[in-house]
């Protein structure tokens, strides 16, 4: 996997060479695999990126995205959906199902439950950790995503006939029978995929205390952010104990193969706090870093949960069922993350739970901002000084609105992702 992660990959508008965010040498990492450890690919260099026209291609065929399996028309009643035709007629949207719904009354008692498994004996940390799950939860869409996905996982028959030696087709959880739709509910994979929904979930709330207090941020989710309610040295500890719970409850799934993706999640978490601090100049102005950075910080996580999801339900981890989930939470991830940037410059604070211009005020570019340097030439210094200048936030703000496409791209670029997590299937 770090071998994949620590080239130095050549850009695809230009040759400026790209820094790699991992903090381990590849030497090092190799002394930590055998011939029994998988060799992860990050999902960005097995899906693809970017639309054509942009430069994007799909990536080859290796291990990880072998089994791909396109939607075959007659097979699946998503077959030919097309996105931009509910995102003009917000009647069509209505009439789609809930999928906070469809799951919101199995997802109830372990939604209650996380509150307790961060408990601790120190009442300072133990509020400070329960802070998300208990006044703030947010609308829980990581544990939502993860139920959606062991649904459908269900009704998909795992693979047979794993090749001899082939560590990549490994990994599936050993069932006592087999998981059907009819039988998923209550038994004891469902209960496992739930619990990796709360294991997401620390994992995710533990990252957002701490990047409060790297970027010094006041508000979170509509409230005070965890540091200012206490301190910076409480925070980082509440942080710290929620990956600690999240490990150890991530080791009780008995399952080696995710324990080690969900692992990798947390290495891509960190490497995208890297890459966003230590991006060389040049490469602010280039898309693909900012979808690369994109992914370690809210894509990896998404989309290995949903690849663990299918390993939990009985599937190897190079099937073509836990190869689409992984595909689709890639595509998902980014099409939320991309779409949260617009908003940034679209929506008021009172909506985001955050400030607004967020981004900016750290100096990071997102997909808007991009696209009107293209525009703009004169936008790209600011950029790549990461708009340290006096006036240079109020100039950037100003190229964005006057621009006529920027932010229609920037949402094209958002159902892009979005229509890709529809275009494949479970294979059924």
């Amino acid at each position: 996997m770090v071998s994949q992660l620590e080239k130095h990959a050549t850009s695809l508008n230009s040759n400026v060479a790209r820094s790699s965010p991992v903090v381990v040498s590849e030497e090092a990492e190799a002394l930590s695999h055998s011939e029994t450890t998988m060799k992860l690919t990050p999902s960005f260099e097995l899906f693809q990126l970017l639309e054509e026209f942009e430069g994007g291609k799909a990536p080859p065929s290796m291990s990880g995205n072998a089994l791909r399996t396109p939607i075959q028309n007659g097979k699946d009643t998503l077959a030919g959906f097309d996105l931009s035709e509910y995102l003009q007629n917000p009647k069509l949207i209505e009439a789609l199902p809930d999928p906070f719904k469809m799951v919101e009354k199995e997802l109830q008692p372990f939604s209650d439950s996380i509150k307790e498994l961060v408990s601790t004996d120190q009442p300072i940390l133990s509020m400070a950790a329960k802070h998300f799950f208990e006044k703030r939860h947010g609308k829980r869409f990581r544990p939502t995503i993860v139920q959606l996905v062991a649904k459908a996982v269900a009704a998909a028959t795992p693979d047979t006939g794993v090749p001899s030696g082939n560590v990549q087709w490994s990994g599936a959880s050993t069932l006592a029978e087999p998981v059907t739709p009819e039988n998923h509910q209550g038994s004891d994979v469902w209960r496992r995929q739930a619990q990796l929904g709360q294991i997401v979930e620390m994992i995710h709330v533990a990252s957002l205390i701490h990047d409060d207090v790297l970027d010094e941020a006041d508000t979170r989710r509509g409230g005070e952010a965890v540091h200012k309610l206490y301190s910076n040295k409480v925070a980082v500890l509440a942080g710290d104990y929620l990956l600690a719970r999240a490990s150890v409850l991530l080791a009780r799934l008995e399952n080696t193969a995710v324990v080690q993706i969900m692992a990798t999640a947390l290495e891509s978490l960190v490497a995208g706090e890297i890459m966003q601090l230590k991006s060389p100049p040049e490469t602010l102005l280039e898309m693909e870093t900012y979808l690369r950075k994109s992914y370690y910080k809210t894509a990896s996580l998404i989309c290995y949960a949903c690849r663990s999801t299918a390993l939990l339900g009985g599937h190897v981890y190079d099937s073509a069922a836990a190869t689409a989930c992984e595909e689709f939470g890639f595509h998902l991830g980014l099409a939320y993350q991309i779409q949260d940037d617009i908003l940034d410059f679209t929506a008021a604070a009172s909506v985001l739970g955050k400030p607004a211009l967020a981004d900016m005020d750290l100096g990071l570019s997102t997909a808007p901002i991009l696209y009107a340097a293209q525009e703009t030439p004169s936008l790209r210094a600011l950029v790549m000084r990461r708009f340290k200048k006096k006036g240079d936030k109020q100039a950037a703000l100003e190229a964005l609105y006057k621009s006529v496409t920027a932010m229609d791209k920037a949402r094209a670029l958002a159902r892009f992702h979005a229509q890709v997590s529809f275009d494949f299937t479970f294979g059924t």
